[in-house]
Parts: structure tokens; C-alpha cells; sequence
């Protein structure tokens, strides 16, 4: 079977490029001619793979798609303008008025925003739990609940839930799991071997590289049985193309028709480059991460290190059977208060003051001030969002520059 390293540098075009080509080409463009009217309607009609509207497929971005297909073993993959949009396809695509969806209560800030203020007015409960307990996510699910949702490590948080005991719990209800694997890539985790039913990745981060652009993926393992959802949209969907693939049709076929969505071939084709070396970078990144979260323990300025692949992590034995010995390429370090923090970041020199994760270059960020600043204090301190932490996304610079900088910033 051929290894990974391999797969990721050889999956072929979906038609040979009339120039032999060793980069998809980027198909700038709308519309596609084609040479009949039969074949405009079967392309428009889903019965053949042809193209029809740039809105709805394109060859640069549909390559992407198929390259993550083939290295992750999913039954479809969906290329999306953000990651946030293909959070919102996922959900939406589960959901109607009337359903409930069960969701960790230590999300990213928009993603609790996007339950709480946006699928809420449309009559979708958002009902919130601490996935680390998961009795407790159980005790919320009823006949209504049409999915659990969480993040396989929370933001900035870095709390782990068992996920295969959540898969149980949402199985044994009837429920998909759907997972946003953001912070460690699939090059190392294999969501559906944990009983991962959907898959939602912010390409931006990982795949993208260095921040080039913006992407989502919404990836459907084909593993649950529709009949069993409680949306009706599904239920008529698995009538017609049957029990695994419902999800997809209704992806593909309504949701980035109507919604519009679909990530453009400008974005598709830097992160196919972006693929290529994902593996890599996220090794050297993620090996960074680890040295520099261990020097910084020796720090005495430093109240508390934040990694879970450190020994002593409360989640660090379940981190290390779910991720392996890299669980991603972002720690935290908590300060003395909120303003300590700020001259921390204020003072560095090397990382970069900006938002974003696992771009080539560290960056450092305030979450509490930042990413949930329209939060009441309150708010943060249910979702565990603590006023001294600062955030590190390590990229691929010199280690020893990292810490020369963050030894710096502390005086």
C-alpha cells in the first residue's frame, strides 16, 4: 500500500492536462463550454462529472478535493471558502427548525456564535456541555438532537475529549459526530478511525502554510446511516441516493448551489502547493512547539505552560493515544494579569502580533481580548477563556530565536 509521503505528491488529474503539466492549472473561469446540449444537461443535472458553473465545481478546486479524498479515505470532500463556512455547511446540512444540536461548550468564539446567534433564529437549539464529561453531553441528547459537534483540541482552551467514547454516546443515540480537526492534521490523525462521522478543517491553517488564503473542508467519511436522522431533508435524501451518501448529496447538490460557497481555484491551487508539503512542516513546527512549551516551564515569569503534549498535562496520556507525541503546533503561557500578557506581546520581536494558527511564521495573540472580545467576562469564564493567557502558533523559525524572543519579552 502506498505510504502517505507518497499519495500526497501523486494523485492524478481529474482529465491529462493538454500540456502535461505537473501543477493543476488554475482554470480561471465561470462557465465551460460543452459540446452539446445533452451534455449541459447532464453535467447541470449531476449525471456526469463535467462542470457546470464555477459556483458549483471547478477543476482546480476540484482536484483539491480529490487529493484530500485519496489521502484521507473519505467518501467526499468538500473545498469551502473558510473553515467557518464549512462549519456552517455541516451543521446546517444536519439541522431544521425544531432539532437541537449538542456542542462542546469550548468552541472558537465564532463557532459558538454561529450556534448561539445565527442557527438559533432559524430555530436550531444550541445546547452546550463539557465534552471532557461525556455523561454529561449523553444526559443532553434526546429524539431531537441531530448532531454532536466539538473540537478534537479546544481553542485556546487545549481541552481533550475522548473521542472515541463520544462517538459511542452519539452512535448509540442515532447522532453524527462531527469533529473540527484543525489542530492536528490528518497527515497524523485519522478522525474516522475514532468514530468521526464528519470532519470540518480550516485549510487556512495547516494546508494553506502561510497564510496565502482562505479555505474550509468539509469531509464526509461515509460512515452513518441518514435513515436515522431527525431531519427530513436527509431522510428523502437516503431514499434517493441512499443511507451513506445522503449528507454528501445534500452538500453538493444544495447547499453549494444555493449558498454559494465553494472555495475559488485561486485559493484550491495554493493549497494543493500547500499539501504538498504539509506533512513535513507540521512535524518541524509541532517538534518546535514541544522544546520550546518544556523551556518555557523553567521559566519563573511563566504562572503556567499549556501543552498537552507535556508530561504532567491533565489530558496528556489521552492526547498521546489520540495524536501521537506531537498534539499540533500551538501552546499557551499564563501570565501574572491581562496587562502582563499585552507587554509579553507588546515586547516581541521575532513572533508576530497577529491572529491565525500554524502559519510558517510564530504569532501570538490575546484570545480574551481578541477572538472573545464580545464576550462578557462572565462568558469567557464558562467557556474557560482566561484573561492571562497568551497564545503561540510556532512556525518554522530557528527554535532557539523563539525562546531568545520570548526571554526577552518577559523583562
Amino acid at each position: 500500500m502506498m505510504q502517505y509521503e507518497t499519495k500526497i505528491l501523486t494523485t492524478k488529474y481529474q482529465k491529462p492536462d493538454a500540456y502535461g503539466a505537473l501543477s493543476m492549472p488554475v482554470y480561471y473561469t465561470a462557465a465551460f463550454e460543452f459540446e452539446s446540449a445533452k451534455a449541459m444537461g447532464d453535467a447541470f443535472c449531476g449525471r456526469s462529472m463535467a462542470p457546470s458553473y464555477a459556483r458549483i465545481a471547478n477543476p482546480t478546486t476540484t482536484y483539491l478535493e480529490e487529493r484530500v479524498r485519496q489521502l484521507t479515505g473519505a467518501t467526499s470532500v468538500t473545498a469551502l471558502n473558510t473553515g467557518m463556512t464549512a462549519i456552517h455547511y455541516a451543521l446546517t446540512a444536519v439541522s431544521a427548525a425544531g432539532l437541537n444540536i449538542v456542542a462542546s461548550k469550548h468552541l472558537f468564539g465564532n463557532s459558538v456564535s454561529l450556534l448561539r446567534d445565527t442557527l438559533a433564529t432559524f430555530g436550531v437549539e444550541p445546547r452546550f456541555a463539557d465534552f471532557t464529561h461525556p455523561e454529561e453531553v449523553e444526559a443532553m441528547v434526546d429524539d431531537r438532537t441531530c448532531a454532536l459537534f466539538f473540537e478534537i483540541i479546544t481553542n485556546p482552551q487545549l481541552f481533550v475529549a475522548d473521542i472515541r467514547r463520544l462517538a459511542r454516546v452519539a452512535h448509540e443515540a442515532g447522532v453524527p459526530l462531527i469533529a473540527d480537526t484543525t489542530v492536528v492534521p490528518f497527515s497524523v490523525f485519522r478522525a474516522q478511525d475514532f468514530g468521526v462521522d464528519i470532519e470540518v478543517v480550516s485549510s487556512t491553517k495547516y494546508i494553506s502554510g502561510g497564510g496565502t488564503g482562505l479555505g474550509g473542508l468539509l469531509i464526509d467519511h461515509g460512515r452513518f446511516d441518514w435513515a436515522q436522522s431527525p431531519s427530513t431533508a436527509l431522510q428523502q435524501l437516503t431514499r434517493k441516493v441512499g443511507r451513506k451518501l445522503a449528507f454528501t448529496a445534500r452538500v453538493k447538490t444544495e447547499l453549494t448551489t444555493n449558498l454559494g460557497g465553494l472555495m475559488t481555484p485561486q485559493a484550491a491551487y495554493m493549497e494543493t502547493l500547500g499539501l504538498d508539503t504539509l506533512d513535513i512542516r507540521f512535524r518541524r513546527q509541532a517538534e518546535t512547539t514541544l522544546w520550546l512549551a518544556r523551556q518555557c516551564q523553567q521559566m519563573p515569569e511563566i504562572r503556567r505552560v499549556n501543552y498537552t503534549g507535556l508530561e504532567g498535562n491533565p489530558f496528556f496520556e489521552l492526547s498521546k493515544a489520540q495524536f501521537g507525541p506531537l498534539p499540533g503546533a500551538v501552546f499557551t503561557i499564563d501570565l501574572d494579569s491581562r496587562g502582563a500578557a499585552w507587554a509579553f506581546i507588546d515586547r516581541l520581536k521575532v513572533i508576530r502580533r497577529a491572529t491565525n494558527l500554524f502559519d510558517r511564521k510564530s504569532l501570538a495573540i490575546h484570545p480574551a481580548s481578541t477572538i472573545f472580545g464580545r464576550f462578557t467576562p462572565e462568558q469567557c469564564r464558562a467557556m474557560s477563556v482566561q484573561d492571562t493567557t497568551v497564545r503561540l502558533s510556532i512556525g518554522l523559525e530557528a527554535r532557539e530565536d523563539l525562546l531568545e524572543d520570548i526571554r526577552q519579552s518577559m523583562q
